[in-house]
């Protein structure tokens, strides 16, 4: 690929970055579809997001946020998609000819993309344990919320955090719970894991779903090289379960399609994140 003055960047922010498959499935999709942009992994300090924000989006760039400055781009951009609004967290940004800040939140429709490929169609009345209660578990509840789902429990070691999250978003179709000892013996259709358990190989699972009822299905936001220790733990009980590689597609083929107004090579992402995981 070459560079020149008129290539276009990207960049992902967050704090860590080295585990990220997204230079691998972008810079394979900007080749398929023969834009001129570069898409590079940027560590960044929370003290430091704002400015990189303003320099990339000011100079026709844009980019991604990832862990732990979601909430905090989501109040640095100056135009907010609705996503944005609801949730208080954004994972895209990217600058205009006027050089406003843009911000959306790809990670509703990523996760919400993900969910129909790894279940398909939403059941009616769906009862889903959510764990977590940051910006993916927020991107999580309103794409639940708009599949229509019927109760969703959701817990988060920070109660509080837990609370205002459904506040904000899920209403009278929430439940929060204080302690999982509160839902033993309680059947799921569906558990999410929007955690950060995971991204290292000895994590513990975040849920022991031994202690659970019947469990329909596991779905971990969280992806790697290993087989995470929540779908090891899930298929160890046979119940059907997915990682966070196919979310990461979707809500990444979304933020491409912000970025460039056409639409994302998506099998050419999916074939560059099996290619990532491997190598």
């Amino acid at each position: 690929m070459n560079f020149t003055a008129k290539t276009r960047l990207l960049t992902l922010l967050g704090d860590p970055v080295l585990h990220s498959r997204s230079p691998e499935i972008q810079n394979r999709a900007f080749e398929a579809a023969g834009v001129d942009g570069v898409y590079v992994a940027l560590q960044c300090k929370e003290e430091d997001l704002e400015g990189f924000m303003v320099s990339i989006a000011r100079s026709g760039g844009g980019g991604n946020i990832t862990l732990p400055h979601k909430e905090k781009a989501a109040a640095i951009v100056e135009i907010a998609s609705e996503a944005v609004v609801q949730t208080g967290a954004c994972n895209t940004f990217w600058g205009d000819e006027r050089g406003r800040i843009h911000g959306d939140n790809t990670d509703v429709d990523g996760f919400r993309s993900a969910l129909s490929f790894f279940i398909g169609s939403v059941p009616s009345g769906i009862r889903v344990l959510l764990l977590g209660g940051g910006g993916a578990a927020r991107a999580s509840l309103l794409g639940l919320i708009d599949e229509g789902a019927d109760e969703i429990v959701i817990f988060n070691r920070t109660p509080e955090r837990a609370r205002s999250m459904s506040r904000r978003i899920g209403g009278e179709r929430t439940r929060v719970i204080p302690v999982l000892e509160e839902i033993e013996g309680e059947d799921f259709d569906l558990v999410i894991n929007a955690t950060r358990l995971g991204l290292e190989k000895n994590d513990a699972s975040p849920v022991d779903l031994e202690r659970l009822g019947c469990v329909g299905a596991a779905m971990d936001l969280v992806y790697g090289r290993h087989i995470t220790p929540f779908v090891r733990a899930a298929e160890a009980m046979d119940i059907r379960a997915t990682d966070g590689a196919e979310m990461l597609v979707r809500q990444g083929a979304a933020s491409f399609e912000r970025w460039w107004e056409i639409p994302a090579p998506v099998e050419a992402m999916r074939a560059a994140m099996e290619k990532s995981l491997v190598d």
